[in-house]
């Protein structure tokens, strides 16, 4: 299930990072979803939906950080 807005994206993804943030995890997530649909891609049991997951708080962590109170920055 690909987001097509901000607004689409989990609450729990769009309560703690910042806007620019939420970009980068909808396209690392919208892009991930699609390269992982084919099974033969995976390596292991997980749906592609939790790659996507994965993938996306991968990309996030890339350019952002999370303070000690839990609030993300740009590095």
């Amino acid at each position: 299930m690909p987001y097509q807005t901000r607004d689409d994206l989990p609450e729990s993804v769009r309560h703690v990072l910042p806007e620019h943030a939420q970009d980068i995890f909808k396209s690392a997530f919208n892009n991930a979803i699609k390269e992982y649909k084919d099974p033969n891609k995976r390596r292991d049991n997980s749906t592609p939906e939790q790659i996507a997951f994965r993938v996306a708080w991968s990309a996030v962590e890339k350019a952002y950080y999370k303070d000690e109170n839990g609030k993300w920055h740009q590095k």
